[in-house]
């Protein structure tokens, strides 16, 4: 151990939180959680621990072995310290967390909310299904934990019952009774996005948001809504649980070796706070949508994530980003919206170049760059209409953060342009079946999940859905249809 490890231990504070163990060069090679930060971290420095590496885990050793300096961020919570490793983890992927780990422990939290009876549950395998999806997360041991204290404050089912009376969860206040209409639907789903809200970190809008419903029905003299509120106020207070998505209040930006290195290659006043990435998305020039997704503090801040589908036809990249710069930088999203301290453009100098042309015509000052695929290029606009092109290599932090924000944003575009496709395949099948309206059209494809489902599906199956006759016709038009190809 060296003298400013050794220095380092000693600072230790008793708090959980997240540490980062780098080697001699400083690149990341570990980032772990903690209760308590100072006996998590120096149990890597007892001689017990490395005898006992040796002996059982030799790539531990190894691990250990390569620790030359150490760093941390404090949280409020064990909770709040688990999702901010996974989303470090995600970032930078240090080489011992990728060797380490078993891909089958991450996993996802499920939230199936449109769902005519939703429920809460973790999965490993996200499905395209229309529900909500949170990870993914490395221990799900510990996600488990913290979904049973948010079930108390927000309660759920887990699966959907075939009684039609209320189960031992309803009583014990984790389940909303939808079975015996103790909630409704309405109240159900309202309550699942107060939990969806929790988790992208929107917490402190969250909680002025409760307070405010409940001061309003104090004044309706709804006592008992405003008592169920206060309780879910107090209950979310005493958790002291920052889950930090994107929330700006909670994480400690100076200790964020890539903002910090942002600020220095781009001659910034300050780390950028909010870096707000774009992509594109289409196939063969149909179902063109672009994304805009949204980093704060160097971790997504998915509540602020928009999309956009575009108005402009064909297969144009360059002109589809003036597009989407131009609508993010119009009156009203220019009111309503944060503004950015840093622009991400996915591709090259020709994307770069036409969303300078917008920002340029409405003399909008904001730093923009590129990340090109070839080589991890960073584009950066310089004086005139020239460009600085810089490869920091895939070890940087700066590099890592980007690739996080661009992979990111192509993943939102991709997931918006393939839901357009789906509903485009569905209106050119479906919408063509005399007595198949709309409601139906949904009912089918929210039940089977695609139109390929809803053709292998017996007619006995859709009856049980949209009723004999259109069963029928679902069914006779789809097989001959199949039957003429």
């Amino acid at each position: 151990m060296n003298r400013e490890v050794a220095k380092k231990l000693e600072d230790l504070p008793v708090k959980s939180g997240v540490y980062f163990h780098k080697d001699k060069t400083g690149k990341l090679i570990y980032v772990g959680k903690a209760a308590n930060l100072r006996n998590r971290v120096r149990q890597y420095f007892q001689d017990s621990t490395l005898e006992q590496a040796h002996q059982n885990s030799p790539k531990t050793a190894v691990h250990i072995g390569e620790i030359a300096d150490i760093d941390w961020v404090e949280t409020d919570s064990e909770i709040e310290a688990l999702f901010l490793e996974a989303e470090l983890i995600k970032r930078y992927k240090p080489k011992f967390n990728v060797d380490l780990r078993d891909d089958k422990s991450n996993s996802f939290i499920r939230i199936d909310i449109n769902s005519d009876h939703p429920t809460v549950i973790l999965t490993r395998r996200p499905l395209d299904d229309g529900a909500q999806y949170f990870g993914p997360y490395i221990s799900s041991h510990q996600l488990g934990r913290a979904l049973k204290q948010l079930r108390k404050i927000f309660p759920y089912d887990t699966k959907k019952s075939v009684s039609k009376r209320v189960s031992l969860d309803y009583h014990i206040g984790l389940s909303p009774g939808l079975e015996e209409d103790r909630t409704s639907l309405e109240q159900y789903r309202s309550n699942l996005r107060k939990l969806m809200s929790y988790l992208r970190g929107n917490r402190t809008q969250l909680m002025k948001q409760i307070e405010k419903t409940m001061e309003q029905a104090s004044k309706d003299r709804d006592y008992e809504k405003a008592t169920q509120l206060r309780n879910q106020l107090f209950a979310l207070e005493s958790l002291k649980t920052k889950v930090i998505f994107g929330d700006e209040e909670f994480i400690d930006i100076s200790k964020d070796q890539a903002l910090n290195g942002l600020q220095d290659l781009l001659g910034l006043n300050s780390p950028p706070h909010r870096i707000e990435g774009y992509d594109i998305s289409h196939m063969q020039g149909t179902n063109n949508v672009a994304s805009m997704v949204v980093f704060s503090n160097g971790i997504p801040d998915k509540a602020q994530y928009r999309k956009f589908k575009m108005r402009l036809p064909g297969n144009d990249d360059f002109g589809h980003m003036r597009e989407v710069i131009s609508r993010r930088f119009s009156g009203r999203n220019i009111e309503s919206w944060p503004k950015p301290d840093l622009l991400l453009i996915d591709g090259g100098k020709g994307q770069v170049s036409s969303a300078r042309e917008v920002l340029k015509d409405r003399k909008i000052d904001i730093p923009l760059i590129g990340l090109a695929k070839r080589y991890e290029t960073i584009i950066i606009p310089d004086a005139g209409d020239s460009y600085k092109e810089i490869i920091l290599g895939e070890d940087s932090n700066i590099t890592k953060l980007l690739q996080r924000i661009r992979d990111e944003s192509h993943r939102f575009a991709i997931s918006y342009h393939s839901t357009l496709k789906v509903k485009a395949q569905t209106k050119s099948q479906l919408e063509e079946i005399p007595g198949i309206g709309p409601a139906s059209r949904r009912r089918l494809i929210k039940h089977f999940g695609s139109i390929k489902q809803v053709a292998g599906s017996t007619q006995a199956e859709l009856a049980k859905i949209v009723g004999t006759v259109k069963a029928e016709a679902v069914y006779s038009y789809l097989h001959e249809s199949k039957t003429d190809e």
